[in-house]
């Protein structure tokens, strides 16, 4: 068997061991992948592994040998899934793996913009303490978390992972959410989510429904004294609305580890908005994270070959 990963460097580049994928077949791995590229590199494999590369009826009709794509991220709206099964090419994908990751990262926002290690740790290599008449000074506002509401949209297993990190800040939680449960002990619809939240993290996928629901028309409902968190998807925001809002001072501030093009792009409005946090993608990248990814790639990959696929998609 004859399998190409197109885009190895953002899972593997160079930490983490193909090992296991080898021992399937024949491995090629490409680091990264142009799009004229691709036709070329699947050539005529069986198999390919990637995460961000497009999948098109085209590049499948050029590639009569492919059977199976393994998507190494959760999100797989890079690939044609009707082209696929149109050509009997068996899609798989990776969920759930970065839950704790993102969790993670979505705190780290939150304390950030209430505790604001940063700007002290830079005030305090300025010498301001230094030259401090007092055993301590604070240059901004502080925040305690507890008590304070934390607005989650979207609730599948990121979000419940954030509201068990909030509800042991002692916060209190509200949750908007397409596909209400009973479960959920504070269920709220959209603009009661705006109004109410001092912190508003976002973990819906990417709808037509959801698309850009953070806007000129939303964002004036939540407090300006509020907090918006982006660890889903960058296109659930209008960004040009939230640059504006920002520096309007229309909410307090926003963190975000998405963008709506990636790379970022020179032009975005948010590399120059105030109040902002900007991350390059990387909730997902801690070692263990990626490991944990890599190791359900294998499994998908091996219970294909087994004619007992999972995790499938298309």
């Amino acid at each position: 068997m004859k399998i190409t990963v197109l885009d190895g460097n953002a899972l593997n580049p160079g930490d983490l061991s193909w090992s296991q994928v080898e021992e399937f077949g024949s491995l090629t791995v490409y680091p990264r992948t142009l799009p004229e590229e691709v036709v070329s590199r699947i050539g005529d494999s069986d198999a390919i592994l990637l995460n961000k590369i497009n999948i098109t009826e085209d590049v499948l009709s050029k590639c009569p040998n492919l059977k199976y794509i393994g998507v190494q991220a959760t999100g797989y709206n890079v690939i044609d899934l009707d082209a696929c099964k149109k050509h009997n090419v068996t899609v798989t994908n990776v969920p759930s793996y970065s839950t704790a990751g993102v969790a993670q990262m979505v705190f780290a926002y939150i304390t950030e913009f209430a505790s604001r290690p940063a700007l002290h740790n830079e005030s305090v290599k300025n010498k301001d303490w230094v030259k401090c008449p007092d055993f301590c000074y604070w240059k901004t506002p502080l925040i305690e978390l507890e008590g304070k509401t934390l607005g989650i949209y979207g609730y599948g297993s990121i979000g419940r992972r954030v509201a068990q990190i909030a509800n042991a800040f002692g916060m209190k939680v509200i949750v908007c959410t397409r596909t209400p449960k009973p479960d959920i002990e504070n269920p709220v619809d959209f603009s009661t989510l705006l109004n109410e939240a001092d912190f508003i993290t976002l973990h819906a996928p990417l709808t037509d429904n959801t698309r850009e629901v953070i806007n000129r028309t939303t964002l004036p409902l939540m407090k300006k004294s509020a907090y918006l968190i982006n660890t889903a998807r960058g296109l659930l925001v209008n960004e040009k609305d939230l640059a504006e809002a920002l520096n309007n001072g229309t909410i307090a501030g926003y963190a975000a580890d998405v963008v709506s093009e990636e790379p970022m792009k020179d032009g975005n409005p948010l590399l120059t908005a105030k109040n902002s946090i900007i991350t390059p993608h990387i909730a997902w990248a801690a070692v263990e994270t990626r490991q944990r990814l890599l190791d359900v790639v294998v499994e998908n990959l091996k219970c294909w070959i087994e004619g007992k696929p999972q995790n499938v998609v298309s």
